[in-house]
């Protein structure tokens, strides 16, 4: 068995051909050109193939197919184009693919997965991809990481990603064109840790089901043996922005990050409840859609959480006075909303920079430099205390005149009709009284 490690260097040329290597990585060189259209046949033998972060170019050669012991295979990071080989017929222990930051187009080929029965880490972000999901994703009953970032797919997000992927753990759709809502079949992924639908163009509300998700609300990461089993044997790497800076994670720290964002799309209704149920993420982004309401009561609760970023909606309300004992907090945006009131005083709240409260007419206190009065005029909840009390007033008005008249209607009139006496001296009054009137006007 040969091995070849030589990454991170400045090697230059075109690539080289190795028969009888086993392992070959050259990543983060200086290689150019096309890889030899004959290195399935030439380099038959090889079970990892790691190619990152050169300058190669052409089509990615079909005869990778004939690498009938291959296990991983990363391009990553070149400039490959043309369309995805639509033959993978005998690659049974092929784990990994990782086709990322390249030029391809096309279309995912349907017969892909079906063809990859041990295909579990399947990451095509940043290429210029587009087509239908619920025909390339039918058969993809194995992945772990499905990454299909900034391409051009469209349509609906497809259904089969929830009933059929039921052992995905990393979904990331982010920068695509996906319309239509969220579907609830995602609610079933019991192992997902990393849901990334933002930047798309995605409508409705939020599934409150997605509050359950079970790797999301546990305090357990993702260890099973499978995943270890695949990041112990092959090198893997996603790229995800948790703190608003994008990093590059690698192996076993993948399990460790939980994040959720459905930022940049065009979701309205209500933050759902349930979404305090999420006691294990890290990072929750829902900024730049359409939500109203109040902040929910009880996300004080996500004790773990270290980005919260709610910006630029339609939320109103005070600040819930125990998201201060959001200890691991160090990155929070509410900025450009309408909540009113004071900003909690208490640990970390003080510290954060003003720019994360900027755009809420009706909020004082540090770090602002509004001082907040006893009773802010602009407080949503104030306003509509107001109204209640107003409209329960006037009620009581209303109800109380006219139950006033009817008691004196019937206190006077309803005795004369029961007294015969009260009533005849009653009317004897009103002659006597007309006769008076009546000899005054003649006389």
């Amino acid at each position: 068995m040969w091995i070849y490690l030589i990454t991170t260097n400045s090697l230059v040329g075109f690539f080289p051909l190795w028969p009888n290597v086993t392992y070959l990585s050259l990543s983060r060189n200086r290689f150019s050109g096309p890889i030899p259209l004959n290195i399935g046949h030439e380099m038959s033998n090889l079970q990892i193939l790691g190619l990152s972060r050169n300058s190669l170019t052409g089509s990615v050669p079909p005869s990778l197919s004939k690498m009938k012991s291959l296990e991983a295979l990363d391009l990553s990071r070149n400039y490959f184009s043309g369309n995805i080989p639509r033959d993978w017929t005998g690659l049974q222990d092929l784990e990994v693919i990782d086709f990322s930051n390249n030029n391809l187009s096309g279309e995912i080929p349907s017969s892909m997965c079906s063809q990859l029965p041990s295909l579990k880490w399947l990451r095509l972000s940043n290429n210029n991809l587009s087509g239908n999901l619920e025909s390339s994703l039918q058969t993809c009953r194995n992945l772990s990481a499905l990454d299909l970032t900034g391409n051009n797919f469209s349509g609906t997000i497809a259904d089969c990603i929830g009933e059929n992927l039921h052992t995905l753990s990393y979904l990331l759709l982010k920068a695509n064109k996906f319309t239509g809502n969220i579907p609830h079949q995602l609610c079933h992924l019991s192992s997902l840790q990393v849901l990334d639908l933002s930047q798309n163009n995605i409508s409705g509300s939020i599934p409150a089901c997605l509050g359950g998700l079970k790797q999301m609300t546990t305090g357990d990461s993702l260890r099973s043996d499978r995943m270890m089993n695949l990041t112990s044997t092959n090198r893997v790497h996603i790229d995800l922005n948790v703190k608003g800076v994008e990093y590059e994670y690698i192996d076993h720290v993948i399990g460790l990050i939980k994040k959720f964002d459905l930022s940049s799309n065009n979701l309205w209704g209500e933050i759902p409840e349930e979404v305090k149920n999420l006691m294990a993420l890290g990072s929750l982004n829902l900024s730049h859609n359409h939500l109203t309401g109040k902040i929910p009561e009880g996300i004080g609760s996500l004790h773990k959480l270290e980005a919260l970023d709610l910006s630029s909606n339609h939320l109103w309300g005070l600040i819930p006075s125990d998201m201060t004992s959001m200890t691991s907090l160090s990155k929070l945006n509410l900025s450009f909303n309408n909540f009113s009131g004071p900003i909690p005083s208490a640990n970390q709240f003080p510290t954060f920079d003003p720019s994360s409260f900027e755009g809420n007419s009706g909020l004082c206190g540090p770090p602002l430099p509004i001082q907040c009065s006893s009773t802010s005029p602009n407080d949503p909840d104030v306003k509509v205390e107001e109204d209640e009390e107003d409209k329960y007033g006037n009620l009581w008005f209303y109800a109380s005149t006219a139950l006033g008249f009817i008691v004196g209607f019937w206190v006077v009139f309803g005795s004369l009709v029961i007294k015969r006496s009260w009533r005849h001296a009653y009317f004897q009054f009103l002659d006597n009284m007309k006769d008076k009137l009546c000899f005054c006007f003649w006389k």
